[in-house]
């Protein structure tokens, strides 16, 4: 056993790994590595969940400037003795902190860009931290979460497919989204039910604005997909149904379909057309 497995980490410091944290470490160094390869050279990253510092040793060999964000008490202490050379030099900053909580531009305020948010996300909070780096879309050159390979599935669908839906099109208004690698479940300790992904996340060149109709819209079609738009539709935003359909006429949107037919940017020229 490596001495760098969490296992033998988490045994030598008297530990367990914390369910209600979804703690499930990556084990695996060298797809670790081919995971800290997406991050630019040189650039300032902040990791999300570092854990036992699976991820941080590898992203320490690309970033220029490191901070690493862990929320479990236990193992802010553990980071400090493992990483103590980096923190000394400057390299690296461990905080302890929620990361549905952080803000890149804060923690990276003095680091030289390109910006890049990392980390392997606990499933149970990846829809939160998820939206959360949909709002700093503006902060960072990409984002590289490790998720839930069913969640990677959603984040990549496009309209007319099975995994499309709300979550595809607030993520792809933000970001152009690559499934870089999958990793199975036997490359965690512990090992989790499901497999996982490496999602790359790019902000796009010209971003779809997340306005209060553009999620009246998007919401409202997925809660009831099975309903044409003509009826899931109905008040949103206070129009009346002879009002929508003039906008949807206008923006090329057919009210006889159903959500899930529409793209990202279909969404964006109804709200554009609802915020005339």
């Amino acid at each position: 056993m490596s001495e760098w497995s969490p296992k033998a980490q988490l045994q030598s410091r008297g530990l367990r790994p914390k369910k209600h944290f979804g703690q499930n470490f990556l084990a695996d160094e060298q797809l670790a590595q081919r995971i800290a390869d997406l991050v630019p050279q040189g650039a300032s990253v902040v990791e999300l969940g570092a854990g036992l510092g699976a991820l941080t040793r590898p992203l320490l060999t690309r970033a220029g400037r490191l901070v690493a964000v862990e929320r479990d008490r236990d193992l802010v202490p553990a980071l400090a003795e493992l990483f103590a050379a980096d923190i000394e030099s400057g390299k690296l900053r461990v905080e302890e902190a929620d990361a549905k909580a952080i803000s890149v531009s804060e923690l990276l305020k003095d680091a030289p860009r390109p910006f890049v948010l990392a980390g392997n996300l606990p499933y149970q909070i990846s829809g939160p931290l998820l939206e959360a780096a949909v709002h700093m879309a503006g902060e960072v050159e990409r984002v590289i979460f490790l998720l839930q390979l069913e969640v990677v599935d959603r984040l990549i669908a496009k309209a007319n497919s099975e995994h499309y839906g709300a979550l595809s099109v607030f993520v792809q208004a933000a970001f152009d989204v690559e499934r870089a690698l999958v990793i199975r479940r036997g490359a965690f300790y512990p090992q989790p039910e499901v497999d996982s992904a490496v999602v790359l996340l790019k902000p796009r060149a010209e971003r779809i604005a997340e306005t209060t109709a553009f999620r009246a819209l998007v919401r409202a079609a997925f809660q009831k997909r099975r309903k044409k738009l003509r009826n899931a539709w109905e008040n949103v935003c206070g129009v009346d149904r002879e009002a929508l359909a003039v906008r949807a006429e206008r923006a090329g949107i057919d009210l006889d379909a159903r959500g899930e037919t529409l793209a990202v940017a279909d969404f964006a020229r109804m709200a554009a057309e609802l915020e005339r």
